[in-house]
């Protein structure tokens, strides 16, 4: 079945080329240009742009790509690590790659559009023109990426901020933004107002994606209005946030991090999976329980990413969550007590199916564990348990023990013995793998024999 070809201005080369085959052999040409143009939106700018030396009748089709990706891959992480001056020249440099790809694409709408660079207020002109573009061309997802990943290691420069005069549809300066085909927004380490984005929340009616992520203006925030598609919410580490109410009635995920305010849930019927991260001790318990109140029986996915394991104590007050599927808990390390509170809290959630356990990776102390003076509970729905941070100390073997000897129904034991860092560009040493590989020696000396037939184990 043939599908229709992408128009193309009948002064433009690729007109003249479109009816130029390879030969019966050469079948992938052979398609209609909007198919050929898919294919090449699934290849990054750069592997979609080399198409056009294949043949003449490849020549200009990548101009047409719907998704305009540009990724700066692992060059961030060097840009960051630079000196002043020489980080100004790759930052010119992307700047021109952007503008080079702009100029020569000629699709006339847009599925994705990603900046994702260490970029700063300087480039702040250069931005909004790139984002007046996207928005011109009716796209529908929308990333602005301008972190990386020594962020936390270095004085960092002014940020970019969201221009306003780009959502005032009556200055006659910018490109008229069409935001009617919107459906998913991302902005990482970039200032946003609260107008702005409930200005997206108000004029973007097919919006189901909002993620605003390491904001440091934003104070207050309402996402509410019995009209509103949105799906998926994260709002996190955004440090002066003081208010956030959410009220979206198709709402079905939500992940926050902001500890030192008030968040309000109402009319999210639909939410089934909540991620809190943060200092739990900060964010009290009977603080959570009550921004939950409205939900909390109908989850079906918790994450919650605590500090000390002294924090996992107070889990012990949350109510029973029959609906729960899947757990996952982060901490810092755990020790007789936390252990002790992590079953038992378990314990609470009956229909469980997948629990995860990360634990941070600079804790390696040997602690014994008080497995024995929790009550056993039999689990009869957890099929899968992966704990991430293993070290082999007798806490983490006898909690592994714990499910292998407590789960009816258990399919699979993932022990992850790697080393993950809070640091991205952290060096992988020798040392450092010798240990890794130790631990996963000990793994299978220790649990290997304990684990029945049905069981899978695996070890990473």
């Amino acid at each position: 079945m043939g599908g229709k070809r992408v128009r193309i201005d009948s002064n433009s080369p690729a007109k003249k080329c479109a009816k130029i085959y390879l030969g019966d052999d050469d079948r992938i040409s052979e398609l209609p240009d909007d198919i050929l143009v898919d294919i090449i939106s699934y290849l990054s700018l750069k592997e979609a742009a080399c198409t056009s030396v294949l043949s003449s009748r490849w020549l200009n089709l990548w101009k047409h790509t719907h998704s305009l990706n540009f990724e700066a891959g692992s060059g961030i992480d060097k840009v960051a690590m630079q000196l002043r001056n020489e980080r100004k020249g790759e930052r010119l440099k992307y700047i021109a790659w952007v503008n080079h790809i702009l100029q020569s694409h000629e699709s006339a709408t847009l599925k994705e559009f990603r900046i994702c660079f260490d970029l700063s207020k300087s480039s702040q002109k250069a931005i909004t023109k790139w984002l007046a573009y996207a928005f011109s061309r009716q796209v529908q997802r929308v990333e602005v990426d301008l972190s990386s990943n020594l962020d936390n290691r270095r004085a960092r420069p002014l940020r970019y901020s969201f221009p306003k005069e780009l959502l005032d549809q009556n200055n006659r300066g910018v490109v008229s933004s069409n935001f009617k085909s919107l459906k998913a927004l991302s902005l990482n380490r970039v200032n946003v107002s609260s107008e702005a984005i409930e200005f997206f929340l108000r004029n973007c009616p097919l919006l189901e994606q909002l993620t605003v992520h390491n904001e440091k203006e934003l104070s207050n925030l309402e996402v509410w209005g019995s009209s509103l598609v949105l799906k998926h919410l994260e709002i996190t580490d955004c440090d002066k946030l003081r208010s956030l109410k959410v009220s979206a009635p198709n709402l079905t995920s939500f992940k926050f991090s902001m500890l030192w305010g008030e968040v309000l849930l109402e009319n999210v019927p639909m939410l089934v999976d909540v991620s809190v991260s943060g200092a739990y001790s900060i964010y009290s318990d009977k603080k959570l329980l009550h921004t939950l109140s409205c939900c909390i029986f109908q989850l079906e996915i918790l994450t919650l990413l605590l500090g000390r394991p002294e924090e996992i104590i107070q889990l012990a007050e949350f109510p029973q969550m029959p609906k729960l599927k899947k757990l996952v808990i982060q901490c810092d390390s755990l020790h007789d007590r936390s252990i002790i509170a992590l079953t038992s809290f378990i314990s609470a959630c009956p229909y469980l199916e997948e629990f995860v356990l990360k634990l941070c990776a600079y804790v390696r102390k040997s602690l014994v564990g008080q497995i024995d003076k929790t009550k056993k509970f039999p689990h009869q729905h957890l099929k899968v348990v992966k704990f991430c941070g293993f070290y082999s100390r007798s806490s983490d073997v006898e909690l592994v023990e714990y499910f292998i000897d407590n789960c009816v129904v258990l399919e699979k034991v993932i022990v992850d013995c790697s080393y993950e860092s809070y640091f991205a560009d952290d060096p992988v040493t020798p040392f450092r793998l010798s240990v890794e590989q130790f631990t996963r020696d000990e793994v299978k000396q220790h649990l290997e024999a304990k684990v029945r037939r049905h069981i899978e184990l695996v070890i990473l």
